[in-house]
């Protein structure tokens, strides 16, 4: 596969979600003492998530930090069990690439692509493959994330 062949680019890191118990704990270490900044939340029953979203660097440039605990403990999914929860990838074309990577044996978890906490769309690859999407994260779960305009502009 040629990147000329692929209808899509990866543009870069577009953030890490770290999971735990106590998110206030994560925040001392991440805000307190290495000094990323706050720049929302987010909390969802159905993805069973109370998140702090944090950011380091500017414009394009900028990575966030998500630091994740669970609602309920004892609720799927479980953003606490894996402490490196999830990684996020900028996409120029997400509706494009869920289209291609699909028909190439990708297996992507439930939900389709959706509104993500930090306003933009977003849907995952799913950790484990299966007989019918042999293709998938190896026991990563990935997020695809649309890149808005500028940052399509500063690293496509």
């Amino acid at each position: 596969m040629t990147a000329a062949q692929r209808p899509f680019k990866v543009l870069g890191i577009q953030q890490v979600a770290i999971g735990g118990t106590d998110k206030n704990r994560m925040k001392k270490l991440w805000v307190d003492m290495l000094g990323l900044e706050q720049t929302g939340t987010f909390q969802s029953e159905r993805e069973n998530v109370d998140e702090d979203i944090l950011s380091m660097g500017r414009g394009a440039m900028k990575v966030e930090v998500d630091i994740m605990q669970p609602l309920d403990l004892d609720k799927k999914p479980a953003v606490h069990t894996t402490p490196l929860n999830h990684i996020g990838l900028w996409i120029d074309d997400l509706p494009l690439a869920v289209e291609w990577l699909t028909a190439q044996g990708v297996r992507f978890a439930p939900g389709g692509i959706r509104p993500g906490a930090a306003g933009y769309d977003i849907c995952f690859l799913h950790p484990k493959s299966n007989d019918e999407f042999p293709i998938a994260g190896e026991g990563v779960l990935i997020e695809l994330v649309q890149a808005p305009a500028d940052v399509i502009a500063a690293l496509g």
